[in-house]
């Protein structure tokens, strides 16, 4: 795939989607949330991607919104404004609320690789991923309201559920830089690595999840962890779950996963996300 924004390559199962602005820091501008939520889109609908790891081109993950038009950058009215809206220039699919819509209705584990600075909606983007791993000197910001802005791309929503109330407060409502080990403590990012080491791990973890387990269970599992995490009560769980045990236990996906645990060998699923999600699926619908 071709963008002006993102690089895509992919190897074998596993789909690298590079920010890839690096004489701007990968700052954020319109096109740049267009050509991701398209890419996640198509990234959706291909059975050969499997695990999809995103990172930055240069020494920063994204440094937030390009601004480089001076005050009025996120004014939607003002002339120059680049930050938010649609550019009109890669308006293909649309997911439903853009590019955090993409993300969190994906069906294949997301990886997020931080390599540097991830600030504003470069920190808000990676919410929606399944797994954030930084290197070390990393620094992450929800600087919303050093600018004058709440917070966007529906973080008010995604980081409580991943780092708490008490932490996410005490992050948005000063603003501030925090290290990459800060933010591994708070829960929000899982492992702080060596820069040189940073994509190897990432590969790794993408490996680990694409070799040893069924897509359809993945796509299962990502969506019901995410949509049900909120919940007051399991029981909303335990009606799509139940329902969900019983047609995936007598379907092939499980007779291969059994089959190849008892026979010590490595297993191949047939299911594909294009074609076999079960009838249940997607339950928040009905």
């Amino acid at each position: 795939m071709t963008y002006e924004t993102l690089l895509w390559e992919q190897d074998g199962p596993v789909l690298t989607l590079t920010l890839n602005r690096p004489d701007k820091l990968n700052a954020y501008t319109a096109t740049m949330g267009l050509e991701i939520e398209d890419a996640f889109v198509r990234a959706d609908e291909d059975d050969s991607v499997r695990v999809i790891i995103v990172t930055g081109a240069g020494r920063a993950f994204c440094a937030g919104a390009d601004i480089s038009s001076g005050a009025g950058a996120f004014d939607s009215k003002a002339e120059g404004s680049v930050a938010f809206g649609d550019s009109g220039t890669t308006a293909r699919r649309r997911s439903g609320g853009g590019f955090v819509g993409a993300l969190f209705n994906c069906r294949k584990p997301i990886i997020a690789a931080l390599n540097g600075a991830a600030v504003g909606v470069g920190a808000t983007l990676t919410l929606p991923m399944d797994i954030r791993i930084a290197a070390k000197g990393a620094r992450i910001g929800f600087v919303f309201a050093r600018r004058g802005l709440a917070p966007e791309a529906g973080s008010a929503w995604f980081l409580p559920r991943l780092v708490g109330l008490p932490t996410a407060l005490r992050w948005c409502l000063s603003g501030g830089l925090i290290q990459a080990e800060e933010a591994r403590a708070g829960g929000l990012v899982a492992e702080v690595v060596e820069p040189e080491a940073l994509m190897d791990r990432a590969r790794e973890i993408a490996r680990e999840i694409a070799e040893n387990t069924a897509p359809v269970a993945v796509a299962l599992t990502r969506q019901m962890l995410w949509r049900f995490s909120g919940e007051p009560d399991p029981w909303g769980a335990l009606k799509v779950d139940g329902a969900m045990a019983m047609t995936l236990g007598a379907g092939p996906d499980v007779r291969e996963g059994v089959s190849a645990f008892l026979e010590k060998r490595s297993p191949d699923f047939p299911g594909k996300v294009s074609s076999d999600m079960p009838p249940q699926y997607p339950w928040w619908k009905d």
